[in-house]
Formats: structure tokens, sequence, C-alpha cells
């Protein structure tokens, strides 16, 4: 491990406190390598190495939109080999939650991710992606 020392403002610096104490971080040190690792998976992106990732996807959805819930399963199934599981929430009369946790190649897992969201009548959907070696691990903090 390396150490740095960088020039920060007040400001900046008091954000980072702040974020520390409300995530529970020992030191300032595991708050800015968190921050940087976050940044660096978003900047890799689609146009990035397609690294090895698990991920949640979470999304609502209308369960009475024509097809939908049919869609979506069959969309499950023909990305069996990225589906791990997933936890169906009945939210209201009209509402369902679905996270789906996915392994795969970054590539596949942001399409699916995609083809479910883009679904008529799914409302919100967000694809949380965490880096992970072949063998699946995501890695430790330092």
């Amino acid at each position: 491990m390396q150490r740095i020392s960088i020039t920060i403002d007040d400001d900046l610096l008091a954000g980072i406190d702040a974020l520390s104490e409300l995530r529970g971080y020992s030191s300032r040190s595991e708050a800015v390598r968190d921050i940087v690792r976050e940044r660096l998976v978003q900047e890799a992106g689609p146009k990035g190495e397609d690294m090895s990732c698990v991920a949640a996807l979470s999304y609502v959805y209308e369960h009475e939109t024509r097809e939908l819930s049919k869609r979506l399963t069959a969309t499950q199934h023909h990305h069996h080999d990225l589906s791990i599981s997933t936890l169906h929430v009945h939210l209201s009369d009209a509402d369902c939650l679905e996270v789906t946790v996915l392994k795969g190649k970054t590539s596949e897992v942001q399409a699916f991710a995609d083809a479910v969201i883009s679904q008529r009548g799914v409302r919100h959907g967000q694809l949380n992606i965490i880096p992970a070696s072949e063998d699946g691990s995501a890695g430790e903090h330092d």
C-alpha cells in the first residue's frame, strides 16, 4: 500500500469527515479509498474494461401492466447464467419491487439491466455494480 499526501479545501474535507461519520469509516483514508473505488467503477462503465462483477439490480414495476411479469420472467430465464437470485416484494395493490443479484461480465450485466429497466411498466430501476475477481469475490477493505 502506498502513502500519499493531497491538498484539499476545508469544505471538501468537511464533506469527507461528514461522510466518514455517517457511514462509520474508521479513518479518512478508508473513506477516500471507497470514494475512489466507486468513481473508478462508474468511469469504467460500458466503455471500460469488461471485468467480472457482482451486481444488484433493483426495480419497481406495475404488476398489472400487460404481460410485464411474463416478459420479466422470460428475460431472467434468457439470462439464467447471470441471475443468481431474485427477491420479490409486493409494495401495494399495483406495485412490486424486485431485487436481482447478478454475476458476470459488466457488459452482460449492464445489458441485462437495460433490458429489464426499459420494459414498459417498470417505473424505477437502478443497477449497482461491484467489481469482482473471476471467483466472484468482491475484495476486502484494507
